[in-house]
């Protein structure tokens, strides 16, 4: 199996131990080590191997937002890894109750194995609680004189949807494997009339595609900007790597000759900055209201939809999304059915990302117990 033959030993130890809280804390070696694993576990699962690596140990996951796909991908990971999956329902937590994410963190560290976390509403929390939670769980771990390792996954936060892009580049790869370089990549706002969604979809994918040479475009109307941060390292990365970072706020510039797009809506910045102060007072009637003025706002650009006519003006583009996508608003029903089948795979990806953050974080000599697996 070639996915095998080519893993990097010496790249796949140095996962060991490993927490992923974004792609942009991660070194290019980690992120092709990551890569090269994930395709490994793909390979093996289509021809019938199982992989129960990590036997008799708990995969928590904590979402305090809703999910589909990733809540189903940790626990479809989990499971092949022979771990059992424990989904925990953030708001059933004592959090809002005033419990710390240290003492969650050394809660949950008490039995888990592994943990994941989505915290992805409020901007400025949801990076900074689950790198509080790692301290708690490292704290109680050294404290008791517990050799396990627990790594954190970042299942969304407020910056960054590692998972998510890390199973994006994956697609990507599948489509174009001669390799990102020179091709135009194309992030789009889309109008979205359900909620104010978060900005780490598109943070995440500026700052990991813009590593491999790329073309990439942000385009989104004004007032919706992303944080400085992601920003800032989509620059830095496509200077090292040898391709561009442009912003523009115009949608069909920015789908002209475009190889691949990716339409998603998001909140407007100003806004999204005032939930912070609502959400820290408790303050729900003041959330309501912040939410339906983001929406009215998203309303004055209803014009911003991939549809045909914006596809009849890229190179015959790979459209994707992270799904659920808004359809007859960030996309059309018949661009849509056409990528259908393409969307699912991507989707589908991200199981074999978690499963190589989590087997990579915690299985020593994991190359040669691949190898193992295959020819028992």
């Amino acid at each position: 199996m070639p996915q095998l033959a080519s893993l990097d030993d010496t790249a796949l130890d140095a996962l060991l131990g490993q927490s992923l809280l974004t792609t942009a804390s991660a070194s290019d070696e980690r992120i092709a080590a990551v890569v090269s694993l994930a395709e490994a576990f793909a390979a093996l699962d289509r021809a019938g191997v199982r992989t129960p690596l990590c036997p008799q140990e708990l995969a928590y996951a904590v979402f305090f937002d809703n999910s589909t796909r990733t809540k189903s991908a940790w626990a479809g990971a989990a499971a092949r890894l022979g771990m059992t999956p424990v989904i925990v329902d953030g708001s059933s937590t004592q959090v809002a109750h005033g419990e710390t994410a240290e003492e969650t963190g050394a809660m949950l560290g008490m039995n888990a194995h592994a943990l994941g976390i989505r915290h992805d509403l409020i901007l400025g929390e949801g990076n900074a609680f689950m790198g509080d939670v790692k301290r708690g769980i490292d704290d109680y771990l050294q404290a008791t004189g517990d050799r396990r390792s627990v790594p954190i996954v970042n299942l969304q936060c407020d910056v960054d949807h590692p998972t998510q892009s890390l199973a994006d580049l994956l697609h990507l790869r599948q489509r174009f494997p001669d390799g990102l370089a020179g091709k135009r990549i194309t992030v789009s706002w889309a109008y979205s009339p359900s909620y104010a969604k978060p900005l780490s979809v598109p943070q995440g994918l500026i700052s990991l595609m813009t590593r491999f040479g790329a073309h990439v475009t942000l385009a989104h109307p004004e007032g919706y900007t992303l944080l400085d941060e992601p920003v800032e390292q989509a620059h830095r990365f496509s200077s090292a790597s040898g391709g561009s970072f442009r912003v523009v706020h115009d949608m069909d510039a920015a789908f002209a000759d475009a190889d691949v797009v990716y339409p998603k809506s998001w909140g407007p910045h100003a806004l999204m900055l005032e939930r912070v102060a609502a959400n820290r007072a408790g303050d729900k009637a003041g959330m309501a209201a912040i939410e339906q003025r983001c929406l009215a706002n998203n309303a004055r650009h209803t014009d911003w939809i991939c549809d045909e006519r914006r596809m009849g003006l890229t190179a015959d583009a790979l459209y994707m999304h992270c799904l659920p996508a808004d359809i007859g608003a960030e996309v059309s029903h018949g661009v849509l059915e056409r990528f259908r089948v393409s969307l699912a795979q991507e989707a589908n990806w991200k199981v074999y990302v978690i499963m190589a953050l989590l087997a990579g974080a915690k299985v020593p000599s994991l190359a040669k117990r691949l190898r193992e697996l295959e020819s028992p």
